[in-house]
């Protein structure tokens, strides 16, 4: 069985690190540019190394990625403690993320939805809006039933297929339930991981550039499945899923070759320390 963040292994402490902090700013990077946020990848990378905003760019856009980072460095920190994840933990990754905070009552940060909610989505060409969430008086019980699907993926003893079909289901379980006012795709793509990294595996990161793949391929499958109620099963028709399987297979590629790139590295050293 492979210790969480087992890709870690063997490496010499700098290259651990530069290889930790690479993987969190491609994680925070294409996860907040997949909800709108323009900042690019150097300028994530700057904001989170140093500290310092960038001339031009919006507040909120600055606040978003060191929210998002910071929602890595407390999910990461539970992990390593092998602690089981409540619904208490999920308010507190969604204040993190949820940085732009607006009171309303309707639309809270740290507590689950209040009213219906919904997203306009291109299928085929046509512009729809994908309304088939769970209602707010069903959430609770479909997110308990949520977590106790991410229980039973927390083996840690995963295979590598396996944890790909771990990661799909809890991120496709999750936003079909869209429990949240806002936030609900940054969260999934952080919380879909639990098993992926407790597995020894790098980070799954769904790219920027394949986000109309990403959420058309979501939202087909949504709408063909229609609105979670509570006691419904969470992953209906699963294997219409299909299509996002291979896309996360294809998004997981990258970390991965990261991760080699950082072996490489690790061999060369090595090799000139042999006497």
């Amino acid at each position: 069985m492979k210790p969480f963040l087992a890709f870690l292994q063997g490496l010499d402490a700098d290259l651990r690190a530069g290889l930790q902090a690479q993987l969190r700013v491609l994680w925070t990077h294409h996860s907040t540019a997949i909800e709108g946020n323009s900042l690019t990848l150097g300028e994530t990378d700057f904001v989170l190394g140093e500290g310092l905003t960038v001339a031009g760019k919006p507040l909120k856009d600055h606040q978003q990625v060191v929210g998002h980072a910071r929602a890595i460095d407390f999910l990461t920190a539970w992990l390593s403690q092998g602690r089981s994840l409540t619904e208490d933990d999920l308010f507190l990754l969604h204040r993190a993320i949820q940085t732009e905070v607006v009171i309303d009552i309707y639309q809270p940060v740290g507590a689950w939805k209040q009213e219906p909610n919904g997203a306009q989505i291109v299928v085929d060409g046509r512009l729809i809006f994908n309304d088939a969430y769970a209602y707010p008086d069903d959430v609770p019980a479909l997110m308990a039933d949520w977590l106790a699907l991410l229980a039973g993926h927390r083996s840690g003893g995963l295979s590598q297929e396996a944890a790909l079909s771990a990661y799909t289901e809890l991120h496709a379980a999750f936003v079909r339930i869209h429990p949240f006012a806002d936030g609900n795709g940054r969260m999934a793509r952080l919380l879909a991981n639990i098993p992926v990294l407790e597995a020894g595996f790098p980070p799954l990161v769904i790219p920027r550039e394949r986000r109309q793949d990403y959420l058309q391929t979501l939202a087909v499958w949504e709408l063909r499945v229609g609105r979670p109620i509570t006691g419904s099963a969470l992953l209906p028709e699963s294997q219409a899923l299909a299509p996002f399987v291979a896309l996360c297979r294809d998004a997981w590629q990258a970390s991965s070759e990261l991760v080699n790139e950082y072996r490489r590295r690790q061999a060369e050293r090595d090799q000139v320390r042999k006497p």
